[in-house]
Order: C-alpha cells, then structure tokens, then sequence
C-alpha cells in the first residue's frame, strides 16, 4: 500500500511537470506568433508607406507637392509632427543645404511656434544636422537637442519647443540631393527600425527626384535651344500667342517680333569651320541678351526652374541656324521696335574674337507689328522673316517693317519656285538664240543661247522674271545642265545644216553656282561628248562678278576648261571689279562689253571712252570684243570706227526660237 502512494505521487508530479512545459510552450509559441504578428504588420506599415509615396509621387503635379505628401505620411507614421526638405544645391564654390522649401506641419497652431526654424539659412557640408547628413551620407538623430547646443539650428529647435530631431538623405543615385528634418516636441531616443525605414523612404524619394529632373530636362531640352539655351521657336510662339491673347483684352497693348538674320554666317563656317561658327551664334546670342531691355529679356540660364515651363515671359529666342527672334512688349509704338533694331545693329558692330580671328559680321532684322491685327502667332511670325527676307535683299545691317505687300509678293514668289520646279518636269523651258554679227562683213559668226519659260497661265517669260528664284533654290544647276546640252545639240545640227569656215559658235551662260559647282569640267566633258560637238564651237560665258569672286580657283579651273578645248568669255565686262593683274593671267578668248556701256555711247562722251579704253584692253591681252545690247545703226557705225569685231543685239535680230533662226537668220545671211 505504501508503494502504491508512492508511485501515485511520482506520476502525478511527472503529469504536471508535463502539463507546466506544454504550458511554457504554449506561451512561447503564443508570444512568437505575437511577436512575428507584430513584426508583420511593422513590415505591412513600411511596405504601405513606401508603396503610398511611391504611388503619390506619380500622381502629385509638382515635385514641391510630392514631397509635401511624403513628409505628410512619415510625420503620420512616426508620430512626429513637423517636417521640412532642404535641398542640397551648388552656392558659390561649393554645395550647400538651401532654407527649406518643402514644410509640413500637422497643426497649423503649431506653425506659428516653428518661427525661428522658417528663417534659417544655407549650411555648408558639416554644419548643422543636414550639413552631417550630407557630409557622412547617413541617417543622424539628436534625441534631445539640449544636449546639442553647439550644433547650428539647435537652439532654433529648442526655442520653437523641439525636443528630437531626426534628419537623413535623399539619394539621387549616388548624389544627396535633399536632406529631410523631422521634428518631435518630446525626447526619443534613436529607433533602428526607424532609422531603417527612413532610408528607404530617402532612397524611394531620390527616385522620385531622378525621375523628376529628368522629366524637367525633357521640357526644358523641348523648349530651348541646345547650344545658346535660349528658348527655341516652339517656346517662342507660345510666348507670342499668350501676348495676342493679352491684346485682346488690352486694346491699347502693343507688341512686335524682330526677326534677326546673321549676314555673310556662311562664310564663317566654311572659312573657320563650324565650331567658330557655334562660338559666334553663342556671343552673339550673349549680345543680344545685353542689348535689348532688361524687361523684354525673359530667356534664362538652364539652372532657372522658372525657364523650363512654357508660359514665362521670354522674349530673346534661337529660331536655328543664324536666325534669332525679340518679342518686344508693351511698346508704345513701332519706333520703339526700331530703336531695339538700331541698338542691335551697333551692337553687333564691334568684331568679334573667334580662335584668335576677328570676325566682323551684321544682320537683316524684319520687324511685325501687332497693330496688323494678327490673330495667330505664326502670321506673325512668317511676316516677320517676311521683312528680313526684304531687308536682306536691300544689302547689309538693313532694317525693314512689315507691310502686307510684302506677304503678297512671298506668295507670288513661292508659287513661282513651285511652278519652276515643275517646269523641269513638264520640260517647260524653251532656248532661243540671239545672232553674234561680224561687224566687218555682216556674216552669222555664232549665236547666245537665252533660256525663256514657256509658262501655261502667263506665256513667255524672260529670265529677270526668274533666274534669281532660280539661283537662290540650286534648280539653276539642273536648268543650266540642260540649257548646255540643249544649246550644244542644235549648235551642231546647224553646222551640220549650214557649214561655214570657220565653224559657228555657240556661247552659253554659266551662273555663279554652276561655276562653283566641283564637276563643272566633267559635265561639259560629257555634254561634249553626249551632243557631237566640236570643242572650239563651244563659248562659255561667266561674268566678270563670278569669275573674280575666287580668283586662284578661277585660274585653276580655266585651264582644265581649255584643256576640252573650248572657248571663254568675260560676260558683261565692266561692271565689275576685275584685277588686271589676274585678267592677264585668265585663258580668255573673249571680251564681251556690257550693254550700259554701248546704249548712249555715240552721244555720250564717257561711255565712248570707256568702250574705247575696254577695246584697247583686248587687243592688249589677245581677245576679241563682242558688244552686247547693240539697237541702232549709229552704235554699230560707232564701235566699227572702234575696230570692235562682233556685236549682238535687237539692230541685227531679237533672240529667236530655232525655226525662227532658220528664217530668219540663215535664210538671209550672206554666203559664208
């Protein structure tokens, strides 16, 4: 019996042994679970506060506003109730912490103690609770800041009744780009789970600035110009319309656009090279911006955040290449836009210093005013480089206004290039001939090729109406290709027609761009060649202007010319300004007088001289003399008393289509 209590005892104390270590489990399975529960919903509340200012950043309008909603949310989450962004910005030779920009506070009474904290201002890497986040690149927390009193801003924070402060980094990659303050009117001591949470909220704050300065570039990079930064012409006709709209609820509010052309820009690429020439556009972007007035200059450095918004008032605009554009504003009257233009025109007198070279350059300026009553920008600004377009064509440093004619004749003028480019293609070009007469016998030596445009709503159109338009596009080098071959094809039919010794000539025009075109000698080569014709009845004909334009090349290139065999001739001789010297030098074969010189030379003691002094010229250097425009019999009883060789003009025969030469011309000239 005594046994049997025995044993009873020992395994009911081994049964609640048993029962006390279930129970201890119990516990320590329910305060893990508790545990891990709780560290669960910690990590649910970091993942949310990170998920809600990632999500926020994307929605918010503004970077400012962003950044608000993030100190909205930790203040929230760490029950602090002030915060603040300093950005971390260049300030003289270094960086430093900028006064706050961003603030939030959740009690708005408590504004009003936060005073002191509002009026700090930069701190240098080092000083201050940012100035150590920005120099260690770590989290710092003051847990009672008057502990702290030697440290810039704590005694700030101490007198607005803070107790804590927390601060750390927003990392832009691996670049501080702001350091956000946190503030706690209690003591706390450092939280690492905190301080862990805080630096992944400055790293997702940091992509959220990456993100922004990038999109900030996008616009900025879409609204200026990459090499002058000043606004481009998108920027500008935003700025302009906003000024239309403005006139309209002011209606004595003026304004005009002045539209700049740099003169003679070309050259300084081709001669210097193009890096010069983005030198020159930079100062004299930078001049521009010195000359107009302090109020119409609104174009910013890049740094300016107020410049990469469409909508600030900028003014001073990079159109491309050489061109630049001023909106003056609220001017009195248009003597105001004409006394910007003068200023700019002095301005841009001084020479500039270009890789040690002194470039002299000017500038067409056109100007539009607002007075004509414009409703969209780019009218006005198409009548603008209207104007410039006249100006340039004036000369140099000219300065032209708007007027409505002028748009009528930029029309007439584009119809006209539309219509000759077409032309080509309907093959609306016709060549007519003019008869070059000896003088001592009266017989056909040879004829001028003349281009004439047989223009369906017009007829016949002569080449002033139109070899400029086609100078200026480069169709003058399609249409002078096919003058040539065309002139050089019925040149030899008719000596094949009408044989004579020695063979007829041809003379055929070469405009200034065909002269500089590199394979001029191959296309005459070819012509040649495609045609049938003789060398020596071939004339090409340059003006005295063109030829003298680059002298050595000139020489270089009429010795390949004549080394085809072909002729040359000086066209409209003394209207320009040839050096004797390389007139000795050039292979002519022919000296063609201009025709102001022979109309009135019989009554006229000066032109006869001059006409007297070019033939004693050519007999000197070997040339014959042709005189063009020759009209009356006296002019023709005059150059023979001369001894002139050859003459042209409406006295012998008016240029004539090839049927009309036949006709006309052959079947009435003498014997040869």
């Amino acid at each position: 019996m005594t046994y049997s209590t025995a044993s009873s005892d020992s395994e009911l104390a081994r049964l609640k042994e048993l029962l006390s270590r279930e129970e201890q489990s119990r516990l320590n399975a329910e305060s893990l679970a508790k545990e891990m529960l709780g560290a669960l919903h910690t990590a649910q509340k970091e993942v949310q506060l990170l998920q809600e200012i990632a999500f926020a950043a994307s929605e918010q309008s503004s970077l400012e506003d962003a950044l608000r909603f993030a100190l909205a949310r930790v203040c929230a989450y760490t029950g602090w109730p002030a915060g603040r962004v300093r950005f971390w910005q260049e300030e003289g030779s270094g960086k430093t912490a900028a006064p706050a920009a961003v603030w939030y506070v959740s009690d708005p009474a408590l504004w009003e103690r936060l005073g002191p904290l509002s009026k700090e201002s930069f701190l240098p890497p080092g000083d201050g609770l940012p100035g150590r986040v920005a120099a260690s690149g770590e989290a710092a927390w003051i847990s009672n800041v008057t502990q702290e009193e030697e440290c810039p801003g704590m005694s700030a924070a101490r007198e607005c009744g803070m107790q804590a402060v927390l601060a750390f980094p927003v990392l832009a990659g691996k670049e501080i780009a702001a350091v956000l303050e946190f503030f706690s009117p209690v003591t706390a001591e450092p939280d690492a789970g905190l301080l862990r949470v805080m630096r992944q909220v400055g790293i997702q704050m940091g992509r959220v600035l990456e993100r922004r300065r990038y999109e900030d570039k996008l616009l900025y990079d879409a609204f200026h110009d990459p090499l002058t930064q000043l606004p481009n012409r998108a920027l500008f006709l935003d700025r302009l319309t906003q000024c239309g709209g403005r006139s309209k609820r002011r209606p004595d509010y003026k304004f005009a656009v002045l539209f700049i052309d740099v003169d003679r820009f070309k050259m300084v690429n081709d001669s210097l090279g193009h890096d010069a020439g983005d030198r020159l556009i930079v100062e004299i972007a930078q001049r521009l911006r010195r000359t107009i007035r302090r109020e119409d200059l609104i174009a910013r450095p890049a740094g300016n955040k107020a410049a990469t918004r469409p909508g600030v008032e900028d003014t001073l605009a990079r159109m491309g290449g050489d061109e630049f554009t001023i909106l003056l504003e609220d001017i009195r009257d248009c003597s105001d836009s004409v006394r910007v233009a003068e200023r700019i025109q002095q301005t841009l007198a001084s020479p500039f210093l270009i890789n040690g070279q002194e470039v002299f350059t000017t500038a067409g300026i056109g100007i539009a005013l607002s007075t004509t009553g414009y409703t969209v920008a780019e009218d006005m600004l198409r009548d603008a480089e209207t104007a410039m377009h006249r100006a340039k064509s004036q000369g140099k440093a000219q300065c032209e206004i708007f007027d409505p004619a002028m748009h009528v004749s930029a029309v007439r003028r584009l119809k006209l290039e539309s219509d000759l480019r077409r032309a080509i293609e309907r093959e609306e070009f016709r060549v007519h001939y003019q008869p070059i007469v000896s003088l001592q016998d009266g017989r056909i030596a040879g004829f001028e090729a003349l281009l004439r445009w047989q223009r369906p709503e017009s007829g016949m159109v002569t080449p002033g109406e139109f070899i400029a338009v086609a100078e200026e596009t480069g169709l003058i080098v399609l249409i002078g290709r096919w003058v040539m071959r065309e002139a050089c094809r019925q040149m030899h039919a008719w000596n094949l027609q009408f044989p004579s010794t020695p063979p007829l000539t041809m003379a055929v025009n070469i405009s200034a761009k065909q002269f500089a075109q590199p394979d001029l000698v191959s296309q005459v080569r070819q012509v040649l060649q495609e045609t049938g014709l003789a060398p020596p009845a071939l004339k090409l004909e340059i003006t005295e202007s063109v030829i003298m334009s680059d002298a050595q090349r000139t020489c270089r290139l009429f010795d390949e010319l004549k080394a085809l065999g072909i002729r040359l001739s000086i066209d409209d001789f003394g209207t320009g300004y040839s050096s004797l010297s390389y007139l000795r030098r050039f292979p002519l074969d022919t000296l063609k007088i201009d025709r102001s010189f022979i109309s009135g030379m019989e009554t006229n003691r000066t032109s006869g001289q001059i006409v007297d002094t070019i033939m004693t010229l050519a007999r000197n250097l070997g040339m014959e003399v042709v005189a063009e425009g020759t009209e009356t019999a006296e002019q023709v009883d005059y150059l023979k008393t001369l001894g002139c060789e050859y003459a042209q003009g409406y006295f012998f025969s008016k240029p004539l289509d090839r049927e009309g030469v036949v006709q006309e011309v052959f079947a009435r000239a003498p014997e040869r």
